[in-house]
């Protein structure tokens, strides 16, 4: 499922992939919050609550968009947090892989904690 993420100006398309979670966040949307800030990472509340499964990791790539269901929170990895080692991109604990940006995900880099933040489904003809 395509999806947009727009906040202040900013809109980055991005992929939701056919999980379960990720149906399920995907079932919510239009959805939108204010967002939490951690290190290179935005996270942000969102009413899912769902199991780690099989796509769980404990390091993300750039551009991963995450499950986490400590939160529960929907997480947009966009470089290291304040407990990664070197480069390495590491959340909190370890989150589901539900999706990824098709845009640059250092543009997210701009975003302050408390910014609104909506992701919107891309419909299907678009």
């Amino acid at each position: 499922m395509k999806i947009k993420i727009v906040s202040q100006g900013l809109t980055l398309e991005a992929e939701l992939f056919d999980t379960p979670c990720a149906r399920a966040i995907g079932a919510l949307l239009p959805f939108s919050a204010s967002v939490n800030t951690w290190g290179e990472e935005i996270y942000f509340s969102i009413p899912v609550n769902y199991e780690l499964d099989s796509t769980a990791r404990d390091i993300v790539e750039v551009g991963d968009l995450g499950y986490w269901p400590e939160g529960p929170a929907f997480c947009i990895f966009f470089g290291p947090t304040p407990i990664s080692q070197g480069k390495e991109i590491r959340p909190a604990s370890k989150v589901n892989i539900v999706g990824k940006l098709c845009g640059d995900p250092k543009a997210l880099s701009n975003l302050s904690a408390g910014t609104r933040i909506t992701l919107e489904p891309v419909p299907e003809n678009e």
